[in-house]
Parts: structure tokens; C-alpha cells; sequence
């Protein structure tokens, strides 16, 4: 993903890290090209891409609502609503990719940590909290230190506000409680929570091939909790809004009772 969002720069000539060489004949700009963007706004062949958080917090803090921004978040919402809010989180965002290595480090080092100890909702509430800040200090309250675009942002444009929140996450991380951003703390991950209650890609369990043995519970990077109702019995498959369809469970299962399905019937 970070390659991708390098790529208009590169192929214009420009540098990263918001280095530019000057010359005396005039050069192309990135956002001339098919995509150009980061991972908050995009343009993909002229359309405009919103983050859904980002454009929360920019109309509460302007308190006007564009069109250009309602139709930057709406593919957005199609998408993601479609797939699975949480999609997102397991497969593009970039510290669930710095967790999942320090989820390696952790184990080699032997640390142990609490699994579960702020309620994963908590992040819905954070994320309502950043809009209404934003509406109050009249500016995108989260944008100004989110570590989801932290690193995007200061390979593309030499811009590294972010990387403390980002330093403070592993921390937490390593030496107090697994995954507590991402499942508790994140509003984006909020937002897309409340997204995927509707999403239709989920996982599904063969009640009959699952032997209860707990792995898919300890390999689930979103909370073990969302397991539970599919592992009683009581539904055939992982309806709550915080799975990201990240396949962790379904690899981690000895018998293949879990697997991706269509559809929430």
C-alpha cells in the first residue's frame, strides 16, 4: 500500500519525503496522474476519495456540509459497507501492520499482557468525541496527530505528526494490553465498527467440524469476544461490526470448522 501511494510522485519526477529538484522546465504534478492521494484523501481518476472520519471532523469544524466532501465519502461507505467496515482496519491500515510485528516481538521476548481491558466499543465514543472537538476548536482534531496516517505522510510529504501517537501505541502494545488501540482507542476504528454491522463479507462456522479448542479465539486480532455467539451455537456465523476479515481465525483453525462466506443470513 505504501508503494502505491509513492507511485504518482515517483513517476512525476518528484522526490518523497516532500523533496522536489527544481529544474527550469516545467514538471508534472502527482495529482495530474490516474491516482494521487494519501491515505485520509485520494483521487482515483479524477473522483475524489474521503476518509469518513476525516470528513466528519472537516464538516464539524467548518460547520457547512460540501458536496464534493459528502461525495468523496460516499465509495467509501459503498465499498466498505459492502465488504465489512473493519476490512480496513485488517488489510490496509498500517498499524495493524506495525502490531502484527509487535505481536512477533512480544512473543519472542516473552512478555505477557492483558488481553481484553477497555470495552471495545469504547472507540464508537471516541470517535463521536473527536467530531464534537472538532466542532469546538473549529479545526480535524484527530488529523492533527493520527497515527494511522503517520507514516504515509512523512514518506509522501515530509510530514511526521502522528509518530508519537504511533511510538505510544507500541509501547502499549508490548508492555501493558494486546491490540487496546485498534480494538478500543482507534475512532476511525469506531466508524468503521458501526459500518461493518452491515458488511457481507463474514466469517462462518461448521458447528459440526468445530471442536472448541479456543485457537480461533487466541489468533483473533479484532477481540475474542466476537467469536463467542458463532462458537456457542447460537449464530452460524461472525455477525458484530468489529471482525476485519482478516482470515486470522480461519488459519488458525485445526479442523477448517471457520471460512468466509457471502451474505448474513
Amino acid at each position: 500500500m505504501a508503494v502505491l501511494f509513492c507511485l504518482p510522485l515517483l513517476v512525476a519526477g518528484w522526490g518523497l519525503a516532500g523533496s522536489f529538484a527544481s529544474t527550469d522546465v516545467a514538471a508534472p504534478t502527482p495529482a495530474e496522474g490516474v491516482f494521487y492521494g494519501s491515505l485520509s484523501s485520494s483521487s482515483v481518476l479524477g473522483v475524489t476519495i474521503l476518509d469518513p472520519l476525516a470528513a466528519a471532523e472537516v464538516v464539524a469544524a467548518a460547520k457547512t456540509v460540501s458536496i464534493g466532501l459528502l461525495t468523496g465519502v460516499l465509495p467509501v461507505l459503498v465499498v466498505y459497507g459492502l465488504v465489512r467496515g473493519r476490512a480496513f482496519c485488517g488489510w490496509v491500515c498500517p498499524v495493524n501492520l506495525l502490531l502484527e510485528g509487535l505481536d512477533w516481538l512480544r512473543r519472542k521476548l516473552g512478555l505477557r499482557v492483558a488481553e481484553r481491558t477497555v470495552p471495545r466499543r469504547t472507540k464508537i465514543g471516541v470517535a463521536a468525541g473527536v467530531v464534537v472537538l472538532s466542532a469546538l476548536l473549529s479545526f480535524p482534531v484527530f488529523q492533527a496527530f493520527s497515527p494511522i496516517g503517520a507514516v504515509n505522510r512523512g514518506i509522501l510529504f515530509g510530514a511526521f505528526s502522528g509518530l508519537g501517537v504511533l511510538a505510544a501505541i507500541a509501547v502499549l502494545e508490548l508492555f501493558w494490553s494486546r491490540r487496546v488501540w485498534c480494538r478500543s482507542l482507534c475512532p476511525l476504528g469506531g466508524v468503521y465498527e458501526a459500518l461493518g454491522r452491515v458488511g457481507q463479507v463474514n466469517v462462518a462456522i461448521d458447528h459440526d467440524a468445530c471442536i472448541h479448542c479456543g485457537k480461533c479465539e487466541s489468533a483473533c486480532l479484532a477481540d475474542p469476544e466476537i467469536l463467542q455467539p458463532a462458537l456457542a451455537g447460537e449464530d452460524r456465523i461472525v455477525r458484530a461490526g468489529d471482525c476485519m476479515a482478516c482470515g486470522a481465525c480461519i488459519d488458525a483453525c485445526p479442523t477448517g470448522a471457520l471460512a468466509m462466506s457471502l451474505g448474513r443470513r
